[in-house]
């Protein structure tokens, strides 16, 4: 089987390749394009860095690839979509950098409060003087972390050396499990105002793009220093200059920006208070041998022995396994999405019921797929089968299984319910015809719809009149409903109605559909 590496990798990560009977490696690091086009007809499995975009194009040429292994952690280079589609397995090496990642921020913060590269400028320009590069002490002082991932944990290890207070952000994670790490759960409000030194550690979503922003520097304690080794995004960089021109900020460490390579004539690189490394957060010979080794060695056990590690798209399990669960875990991630774009409660528990012939497979893998798909709506596209188990653990949320051969009136099905303080939600679903996958359930009302497109779920009333002021609005919109189900409740006075449209429905028209007495909830899903 050849295996294709495209990117620059370690000699101990090619020389496990070259060891493994049965592999034929083709080590290629820069291969242009059209090149890298040419071979893939016959790779079998791909190796890559963040150099190397392998695109639809690309795998659509590749009838015999298998696997595409990622060595590090962000896959932005990889179209996970197509990967998908194709059935590719995709991996990455989520913990050979993290205490290297964690060190660098570590390294920033410190090189920022005592002007390190200034001075080291200085010194090679002939200007031997102490004084223009006063610091300040890290001894005593509040460090505010935005996120409280691997990397952020490690950090607060490492702050805990330099005998630094800890305050943590993170609406994920419970104020018990915070404290056991060491640190101090509080809000977004009181950690910018109490921080000293402020560093950011959560993914890029529509939840985070430039959460630090105009608004969120004018809350900062003043005279704050600020890393950033995460996501460029993460920054409005047009009011991060602002803040550091008039002393909100003092000082700003960057190891990412928002366009990359950034402009040469970007104006943060003019300042004096803004230091700034090409991603560097990775770059040290350990995490560079770690990470290449973690991703050979998938390869090999995925080729050799049809065993899936750290894989991104699919569960971590025997090859042939994976052929027959693929149908339930569609249906399980679809559930677990649907779910989540319906919360409207906290919670803190997590209840799975498997029932009739699926109970034949291991269910652990089903597992994960939806809390995969609970957990990609609500954190972030950073939610994978590898971490989305550990997230689920690291924010204190219980999940229970439950098995059971008989599945009322279906030949399988998977019910999915979170708990909290203010009660429960549920969804419910099955396979029909073996590879079909349907909605079966809404809390307690029995359904009937296919779980993708764009959807409406409607708690009513069970009055006349209800299903007329639904086509009403949406035809008066110009939105066709493709497929549509009514499930009253057993005891009476309430009704779900599960519409499939072809189009998003504007806010206008779901304002106007709550703003009915007989309409108790009016929410639009979509699954891709």
């Amino acid at each position: 089987m050849n295996v294709l590496v495209c990117d620059t990798f370690s000699a101990e990560g090619l020389q496990l390749l070259r060891d493994t009977a049965g592999l034929q490696l083709d080590y290629q690091p820069g291969i242009r394009p059209e090149q890298l086009l040419e071979r893939i007809a016959t790779t079998d499995a791909l190796l890559v860095r963040g150099g190397t975009a392998v695109t639809a194009e690309l795998m659509a040429a590749a009838p015999r690839l298998k696997i595409i292994a990622r060595a590090g952690i962000g896959v932005e280079n990889i179209d996970l979509a197509a990967a998908n589609r194709q059935g590719i397995v995709v991996t990455n090496t989520p913990t050979g950098s993290t205490t290297t990642m964690a060190e660098h921020a570590i390294a920033m913060m410190l090189s920022l409060a005592r002007r390190i590269p200034q001075a080291s400028l200085a010194v090679k320009q002939g200007r031997w003087q102490s004084a223009p590069f006063t610091g300040t002490d890290i001894y005593g002082k509040t460090l505010g972390l935005i996120g409280g991932g691997k990397i952020a944990r490690r950090v607060i290890e490492y702050a805990h050396g330099l005998h630094m207070d800890v305050n943590l952000y993170d609406p994920y994670l419970s104020e018990e499990v915070i404290k056991r790490l060491g640190a101090r759960k509080v809000s977004l409000d009181t950690l910018l105002a109490t921080a000293d030194f402020l560093s950011l550690h959560v993914p890029l979503n529509l939840e985070t793009e430039h959460l630090l922003n105009a608004r969120t520097f004018a809350r900062l304690k003043k005279g704050c220093y600020l890393v950033n080794c995460a996501l460029g995004g993460l920054i409005d960089e047009e009011a991060l200059l602002q803040a550091l021109q008039d002393g909100t900020l003092a000082g700003a460490a960057l190891d990412t920006f928002a366009v990359e390579p950034p402009a040469i004539d970007n104006p943060l690189l003019q300042l004096d208070n803004v230091i700034c490394t090409p991603h560097l957060r990775a770059a040290t010979t350990e995490a560079q041998i770690n990470v290449t080794r973690q991703a050979a060695q998938q390869v090999i056990d995925y080729l050799c022995s049809g065993i899936v590690r750290n894989a991104l798209n699919v569960p971590s399990v025997n090859a042939d396994l994976l052929d027959s669960l693929r149908p339930y875990l569609e249906l399980a991630e679809r559930l677990g999405s649907l779910l989540a774009q319906m919360l409207h409660k906290p919670f803190s528990s997590i209840r799975i019921e498997y029932a009739g012939s699926l109970v034949q497979h291991p269910t652990e893998p089903l597992t994960t797929a939806l809390l995969k798909g609970l957990l990609t709506p609500i954190i972030g596209s950073r939610i994978n089968y590898v971490n989305a188990p550990h997230i689920v653990r690291e924010r204190g949320i219980s999940v229970t299984e439950t098995r059971t051969n008989i599945a009322q009136g279906f030949s399988n099905m998977i019910r999915l319910t979170v708990c909290g303080d203010e009660g429960s939600q549920s969804v419910s679903g099955a396979l029909f015809g073996g590879d079909e996958c349907r909605i079966v359930g809404i809390d307690e009302y029995e359904v009937e719809g296919l779980p993708v497109g764009h959807l409406l779920v409607i708690k009513n009333e069970d009055r006349p009149g209800v299903l007329a002021l639904l086509g009403t609005a949406l035809a008066q919109a110009d939105i066709n409903v493709a497929m549509m189900n009514l499930s009253r409740r057993k005891s009476g006075g309430k009704a779900v109605s599960l519409l499939t449209v072809d189009q998003a429905v504007p806010e206008a028209v779901m304002r106007q559909l709550r703003a009915d007495d007989r309409i108790l909830s009016a929410l639009q899903v979509y699954l891709p």
